[in-house]
């Protein structure tokens, strides 16, 4: 095959648009509003985004945090649909480096317009769409560092889970908000933390895609090894890939336990509810369906999870041991990130850091 762009690759593997209304047809319906009540909750998240950013600022104490996220364009507000359509366009451009391997080693596979090309690619968006149908219906929001550098809030998630867990909206609009905004403050005070991700990204996907023809080729055996406990990266990964795999654990675990431990550290005063949203959005956890529960494991977001919790009790050691400004040295360049084994063992890293 000659030469193809890493753009290309990706458009002759997945079919994208396949994927973006797989992922909207499938998506559970959403609250319902009039048109007023949409302009409202939007503006109210705009709002509670913007409020945000002062608080994220004072408590990091990053300089970069100053300002950053106020003006409303930089935060957008989204449906289900809308979110689905958005991370495939941020998966097409995380996955074109893999895909282009892929064709490189099974060239058949990218003849366009060949029956290989036509259904591979259709099936691989079907079955990205029916992924991100279930995401869309969960994700409260998130910090895109690979596109736009926007924050995006999906809204009939924040009012379906704010009114199942019979909170009040407008502190848990704030509190979603100082989580994602924090995560802002994350990539802007580590201006590198992008490509390192986007690098190490590519590397893992490029070598667990490159072991197979396509998304569904294994995707029985995923299946049934997830149906035994396994989950799905140790199913398709090989050994060589384990320590990418373990750095980008360790990462994003200290990622969202940092946004955790900030959403968490305003009292009362700021988010007069937030001991109430926190005790009962962990407790929502325990009343999955078995399905649900199913999905979860297949997609591995329990272990995301439980990089809440580990990342969160990292950080919080760090903090209460060496204070928030010596913690602040962790986004000064990629070799003062944690290890997966610091990630359990704070004391380490601090020693490492030479904070003690």
């Amino acid at each position: 095959m000659n030469s193809i762009s890493e753009a290309h690759a990706g458009d002759l593997m997945i079919n994208w648009e396949i994927a973006s209304t797989t992922a909207a047809k499938l998506a559970p319906a959403g609250p319902r509003f009039t048109p007023a009540q949409v302009t409202e909750e939007v503006d109210a998240l705009r709002r509670a985004a913007a409020q945000a950013v002062g608080h994220v600022h004072r408590i990091t104490g990053l300089d970069v945090a100053e300002n950053l996220g106020t003006d409303p364009a930089e935060t957008l507000v989204v449906d289900r649909a809308t979110w689905s359509k958005a991370n495939a366009q941020s998966f097409r451009e995380l996955l074109g480096p893999a895909l282009k391997v892929v064709l490189e080693q099974k060239p058949e596979l990218g003849r366009e317009g060949s029956n290989a090309q036509v259904f591979g690619s259709s099936f691989a968006g079907a079955e990205l769409g029916a992924m991100l149908s279930f995401l869309s219906a969960n994700v409260l929001g998130q910090f895109d560092p690979f596109g736009q550098n926007r924050l995006i809030l999906v809204a009939p998630n924040i009012v379906e889970i704010s009114t199942e867990l019979n909170v009040v909206r407008e502190d848990f609009r704030l509190w979603v908000c100082l989580h994602e905004q924090t995560h802002r403050v994350q990539f802007a005070a580590a201006p590198w933390l992008a490509d390192h991700l986007r690098s190490k990204i590519t590397e893992l996907s490029s070598s667990t895609m490159g072991m197979a023809t396509g998304f569904g080729e294994r995707l029985g055996e995923i299946i049934s090894e997830v149906r035994k406990g396994r989950g799905l990266i140790e199913v398709i990964q090989s050994p060589a890939d384990r320590e990418t795999m373990s750095h980008l654990t360790a990462v994003m675990s200290l990622l969202e336990g940092h946004a955790n431990v900030i959403m968490d550290s305003v009292d009362s005063s700021i988010v007069p509810s937030v001991k109430t949203i926190r005790r009962r959005f962990e407790a929502r956890g325990k009343t999955r369906t078995p399905m649900e529960k199913f999905i979860r494991r297949l997609l591995q977001l329990d272990l995301k999870a439980a990089q809440y919790r580990d990342g969160q009790k990292f950080v919080g050691h760090i903090v209460e041991a060496v204070g928030m400004d010596s913690f602040n040295t962790i986004w000064e360049s990629p070799e003062h990130l944690p290890t997966e084994h610091e990630l359990h063992h704070p004391q380490e890293w601090i020693e490492r850091m030479g904070l003690v």
